[in-house]
């Protein structure tokens, strides 16, 4: 399995404890040693694992399930560290999130997370396929 193949199986794999409620394999997820760090929709920072995996069991404890899956996931790798940039689904609603994952003792960690919404999109702006060459 290639690091990228990994990172997507993780990215899956975070989505899926957050749908299923399951604070266990979340907390699998995170990275145990590194600095961590999240940005939940219209919360401010948290910092440090203590801090993000509060927040996640008061986020999984919700009285009514979320559906929440990903989509247009991109895999960036940075040497020992890597993005998956994606649009999360919940119900209706469409937000662009970055996870940061880390290699912590081998293994791709979860270091951080960062989810907000998106702008509708327009039909008069075109994006480009490719980012220019040259910025003016």
């Amino acid at each position: 399995m290639t690091d990228r193949d990994t990172l997507l199986a993780l990215n899956q794999a975070f989505y899926r404890a957050f749908t299923n409620r399951d604070a266990a394999a979340m907390e699998a997820l995170w990275a145990e040693t590194l600095p961590v760090s999240c940005i939940h929709p219209g919360w401010t920072a948290l910092f440090g694992r203590d801090a993000v995996l509060t927040s996640w069991r008061d986020v999984l404890r919700a009285p009514t399930g979320i559906t929440v899956e990903a989509r247009n996931e991109r895999v960036t790798l940075h040497g020992n560290t890597a993005l998956v940039v994606c649009e999360e689904t919940l119900g209706g609603a469409v937000l662009a999130a970055t996870n940061l994952f880390a290699r912590e003792n081998g293994s791709w960690r979860l270091a951080h997370h960062q989810a907000g919404p998106i702008a509708d999109a327009r039909a008069d702006v075109e994006i480009p396929a490719k980012a220019p060459r040259h910025l003016h």
